[in-house]
């Protein structure tokens, strides 16, 4: 019998659906029962393309004993995070202050009425294992302190609500921030981050392109770093990057970049695209950075793009190895056997495969091999033909064959539909506008470097999509589902999306004002989220999300970057685009209200320090088109451009710096040299 979640349009959500567990959604009715009937509300966050978030459905939440005590002595409520990263946000906070990690599926219980957490964890298994205690135990144990230790309890929400509450109050920095020594601190922190040492051997690898994108800017000072390239390097030839397929997985489970964990996320895709056509931009022109910008678009086109022009949201780590199968393999759709290599291709064929990838009759994951690169070659023909060998066994087809490709949409359409090659992983279809946006920024930025007009299709239709459906009744919402809005924006999605409307701007000169559109978001952002007691955007509108315990403004950096950190230096570019000094003083408030976390905590926060190199070396250049398109293929990280056509005979291009102009270049080579003079 299907529960609450049956009708929710969140694929993760409907994944649990048919358990027995009583799920509701995060709703006030949901809320309201827990405090009527004084059950402490038991939590779980996740989302559709997390694996472990899937095991635990499949063990704990399918299990009879734990639903019997869970409806009982619980109110049970699912959250998908990708619905709303805001509630996520507050509870993973709170999960990391009592036990020092986090990470999904996200599993807390709070107290009724006041929703403060009281006790959490990760996955907790269905029998005691991994040194965790059986799931029932922890249930039955909850449950009891619950009702006999109300003294203890009380006195542990209290503290507990009064460091969330701490958490959203930051003092002003004594220190003067807004000046180079602070953002040269920061880039050699976040630099630090980045580049390998001992300590990392065994630890998993993530992209963490915001620290990246703060390197790469970086180099333009003389700070004596370490070269960011290898970075590049390691998602380019990793075994994070499907070398057949394209697109880039999540991360990788260890420290070589070789077996990844399989899920591939569009956010991760887009800024990982920005980031190499940068990289490529400042450069370093490796074959295979750019190759793998291309088979990551080839992918995106293909398989993660609807009819109508979004961008779906991710695709699972699993996929089934047959139809009869119970349960999902990790990775099958993408790892190899050797003796299935050996069938497949000629011992030529097969030899000079392995001498581009590491392959080995052993393998490197459960006995398959995962496609890690040994090198930057560019790829002869002869040798994309074997590799479309393998596109054809995995895909029934081979590439020239296919244009678009049909999602799986769950786990039965998985099972059931005749595909012509592996089962494919279940793709979550939904769109996101921040994940949107972070992948229109991406395309924007390659077809700037690399003038692809498949590149600025892409991000166009994608913008128009977001522009002409996203709006009702006059607000913004963050998700559609097959056409239908829904929830509210957040201040990610306006960060985001005013970003990719000013990076289609300044790489596209299209003929589109997108500059425009993104004015008038902005005015919508500042009049809904800016606060005006504290400075920095709210995660949420202000007459939204009343029932959230607190009101916190996302200033640290994740896999994605902070929406501050967005925000912000979006407002020195509206500044050097428009020449409102409005947007420049709001920017710097904005800083400001972020100084302490600039001074103490700069490891935290590398997205805020791009908005501080912004406000202190943001250039605008002026120009005609034809000189403009070449200049955007260079790397000026700082740097808005505008097409000029009544520049004088003898001018080239003017450049200005906090709206102060210089002498109008007469050459490209002057031009040049005032860019690199005044962004540093």
């Amino acid at each position: 019998m299907s529960n609450r979640l049956s009708e929710a349009q969140s694929l993760y959500l409907r994944k649990h659906a048919e358990n027995p567990i009583n799920w509701q959604p995060w709703s006030e009715t949901a809320l309201s029962t827990a405090k009527s009937e004084d059950k402490p509300i038991f939590l779980s966050i996740g989302y559709s393309s997390c694996h472990w978030c899937t095991v635990m459905e499949g063990e704990a939440f399918s299990n009879l004993a734990i639903a019997e005590f869970m409806n009982d002595n619980f109110v049970a409520i699912k959250v998908d995070r990708e619905e709303r990263p805001d509630i996520d946000s507050i509870y993973m906070q709170a999960l990391q202050m009592m036990t020092g990690q986090g990470g999904w599926p996200l599993n807390i219980f709070l107290t009724p009425g006041e929703l403060i957490p009281f006790f959490g964890g990760t996955y907790f298994p269905i029998e005691p294992r991994y040194n965790r205690p059986g799931f029932l135990q922890i249930l039955q144990s909850v449950r009891g302190f619950y009702d006999r230790e109300k003294e203890k309890l009380q006195q542990y929400t209290e503290e507990m609500a009064g460091i969330l509450q701490k958490s959203t109050v930051l003092p002003q920095s004594e220190t003067e921030i807004l000046r180079e020594e602070i953002l040269f601190r920061g880039i050699t922190n976040n630099t630090e981050v980045i580049v390998s040492s001992p300590e990392d051997f065994g630890r998993p690898r993530f992209p963490t392109i915001p620290y990246a994108t703060l390197a790469l800017a970086g180099t333009r000072f003389k700070l004596d770093l370490p070269s960011d390239r290898q970075r590049g390097l390691d998602l380019a030839l990793g075994g994070i990057y499907d070398h057949v397929g394209g697109g880039f997985h999540r991360y990788t489970v260890d420290s070589t970049w070789t077996v990844p964990h399989f899920e591939k996320m569009l956010y991760d895709n887009g800024l990982n695209i920005e980031y190499l056509a940068n990289l490529w931009s400042s450069g370093y022109k490796s074959p295979a950075i750019k190759r793998a910008i291309a088979k990551a678009v080839n992918w995106l086109e293909r398989e993660m793009t609807a009819i109508e022009g979004y961008f779906y949201a991710a695709q699972d780590a699993d996929n089934f190895t047959t139809p009869n199968e119970k349960e999902p393999e990790e990775g099958d759709f993408y790892v190899w056997e050797y003796s299935k290599l050996e069938e497949l291709l000629i011992s030529e064929e097969l030899s000079e495969l392995k001498a581009v990838f590491n392959i080995t009759p052993e393998g490197n994951f459960e006995g398959k091999n995962v496609l890690q690169r040994s090198d930057d070659r560019e790829f002869s023909a002869n040798f994309e033909a074997i590799l479309d060998r393998l596109f054809a066994v995995r895909y029934g087809k081979s590439s020239a064959e296919i244009d678009t490709f049909t999602p799986a949409r769950n786990n039965h359409e998985a099972k059931s539909f005749n595909w012509d090659g592996r089962i494919p992983p279940v793709t979550d279809t939904k769109a996101i506008v921040a994940w949107n946006s972070l992948t229109i920024s991406g395309l924007a930025r390659a077809y700037g470097v690399f003038k692809d007009e498949s590149f600025l299709k892409l991000a166009t239709n994608a913008a128009n999509f977001i522009l002409d459906r996203q709006w009702v009744e006059d607000r913004f919402y963050r998700i559609n589902y097959d056409g239908q809005a829904s929830v509210l924006a957040q201040s990610e999605d306006y960060a985001f999306f005013i970003k990719a409307l000013l990076d289609l701007q300044v790489n596209s000169f299209d003929g589109v004002n997108w500059l425009e559109k993104a004015i008038t978001i902005q005015n919508e952002f500042d009049r809904l989220f800016w606060s005006e007691d504290k400075g920095g955007y709210y995660n949420n509108a202000r007459d939204a999300a009343e029932e959230l315990s607190i009101k916190e403004r996302s200033y640290l950096d994740n896999a994605t970057p902070a929406a501050n950190g967005v925000a912000i230096a979006n407002l020195v570019r509206l500044a050097l685009l428009t020449e409102n000094l409005e947007y420049l003083e709001k920017a710097k408030l904005g800083l400001q209200a972020f100084s302490i976390i600039l001074e103490k905590s700069p490891q935290a926060c590398p997205s805020l320090f791009v908005a501080l190199d912004w406000y202190l070396h943001g250039v605008s250049v002026s120009a005609k088109k034809a000189e403009l398109e070449t200049l955007i293929e260079g790397y000026f990280p700082t740097t808005v451009y505008q097409i000029k056509s009544d520049l004088a005979d003898d001018a080239v291009g003017l450049v200005c710096k906090k709206m102060t102009c210089f002498k109008p270049a007469e050459s490209r080579e002057e031009l040049l040299t005032q860019i690199r003079k005044y962004q540093v």
